[in-house]
């Protein structure tokens, strides 16, 4: 199986900014897509930003102009510069990846989370 570590989260006041950084391991062949997605009590976990094998970047609207996505494929890691960071930005924070195993075998898998707090 593939893990994904979390790490950077934290509590920061408006419009500061924090570094998230997202580690995978295990049995990985390829990589699609590598993202982020942040989720709050009574809310359905969000698109923040992904980052594709191809280099395409797509990011949430909200976020778009703060927050930057960066990967480095042979390490497995991404990263998000959040910018800016505003009341609204907090939220617990999970990394995603698109994992092919092996040819033609995938599965998307999911970091455990680490926890954003902007205070106003």
């Amino acid at each position: 199986q593939v893990q994904l570590v979390e790490s950077g989260g934290g509590l920061v006041q408006a419009g500061g900014s924090l570094r998230l950084s997202c580690a995978a391991s295990g049995t990985i062949l390829h990589i699609v897509n590598m993202g982020w997605y942040r989720q709050t009590p009574g809310h359905q976990r969000e698109l923040v930003a992904e980052h594709n094998s191809g280099g395409a970047r797509n990011y949430a609207d909200s976020v778009k102009g703060r927050f930057s996505i960066s990967r480095d494929n042979a390490k497995n890691t991404v990263h998000l510069q959040l910018n800016s960071l505003e009341p609204e930005d907090t939220a617990v924070y999970y990394c995603n990846a698109r994992v092919y195993t092996r040819p033609g075998v995938w599965d998307d898998y999911w970091g455990q989370g680490t926890q954003v707090t902007v205070s106003s």
